[in-house]
């Protein structure tokens, strides 16, 4: 299995040597503003449906467009 385009190397290497696994580290890698620190999101209870539907599309979660709000909130926690 040939690796996908990385936007942030660095990044990328340092979630592989956590042991996050070649998709979700390029996941990671890749979204935008990755290697902006985090931290100061509000929970994502506070999101409305629409901004938690725009940040699974963001890092690709199937199946979004069906989910509540509830679901959307345990796939972007378990993604």
């Amino acid at each position: 299995m040939s690796r996908p385009s990385i936007k942030n190397e660095e990044q990328y290497e340092a979630l592989r040597d956590q042991g996050y696994s070649q998709e979700k580290a390029a996941r990671i890698a890749n979204t935008k503003n990755a290697s902006q620190k985090g931290g100061k999101a509000s929970p994502y209870e506070d999101w409305t449906k629409q901004e938690l539907y725009e940040r699974a599309q963001d890092i690709g979660i199937d199946g979004r467009s069906t989910m509540n709000k509830d679901e959307l909130i345990k796939a972007l926690r378990n993604n």
